[in-house]
């Protein structure tokens, strides 16, 4: 009876959205997410710029946290996506996305933003907030994957306002990190130098570490 009791209250405070583990991690998303050789802006990496190594970006980190808490490392699948940001308006979710839509993930990290055109409007927003929205439900299909959206490195409230809310309508988590580009430690630039501002501008292992501190941090408990 005493076992029975205490099982029952192991089920109350075990939280709703708990999961079992992340066996398939989608990471979606630009340059910071993933960025190949580029030797006109002295970049020779094929991970997160700006991170010194593959094993210190964010992506690497996550699923590093991810396989400690598991006990077994997910099958990840990394897509830069910063045609989307540049084309959202357009952009043919379905045809475009065919390989991580039947990926068919447990977890989707959707971090973008930043190679997002200016909004001037209030209908740009709205654009930007019905592609986003329609990429995720794409995405997520007739499923339940736990979905993170993470807010611009660079922050950006307008940006940041049409993130939320395509988060919101698909039941996601946001994962606001705001805050991480108001402190310089976060910049590769502040690590090493760079011939290239724009590839210093990049979080760098720091920053890299902070944005996947976030992440895990926001994940429903693994159990």
């Amino acid at each position: 009876m005493i076992r029975l009791v205490l099982f029952i209250l192991a089920c109350l405070v075990t939280p709703i959205f708990a999961q079992s583990s992340y066996r398939k991690v989608l990471f979606l998303g630009n340059s910071i997410t993933k960025h190949g050789p580029k030797a006109d802006i002295d970049w020779t990496g094929n991970w997160g710029m700006a991170a010194s190594t593959e094993a210190k970006d964010y992506v690497h980190l996550v699923t590093q946290a991810l396989t400690e808490k598991q006990g077994t490392a997910p099958e990840v699948l990394v897509k830069n996506i910063a045609d989307f940001e540049r084309g959202y308006a357009t952009y043919d979710s379905t045809a475009k996305q065919a390989e991580a839509i039947a990926f068919q993930a447990d977890l989707i990290i959707l971090a973008i933003g930043e190679n997002v055109p200016g909004l001037k409007t209030p209908e740009e927003t709205s654009n930007l907030q019905e592609a986003v929205t329609k990429l995720l439900v794409a995405l997520k299909g007739d499923r339940k994957p736990t979905i993170l959206v993470r807010s611009c490195f660079w922050a950006h409230a307008t940006k940041d306002k049409a993130l939320r809310a395509a988060c919101k309508a698909v039941n996601g988590v946001l994962v606001d990190i705001r805050t991480l580009s108001k402190d310089e430690k976060n910049f590769a630039r502040s690590e090493r130098p760079f011939k290239h501002s724009g590839v210093a501008n990049h979080p760098g292992d720091f920053g890299m570490a902070a944005i996947a501190k976030a992440l895990v941090q926001a994940l429903p408990e693994v159990r």
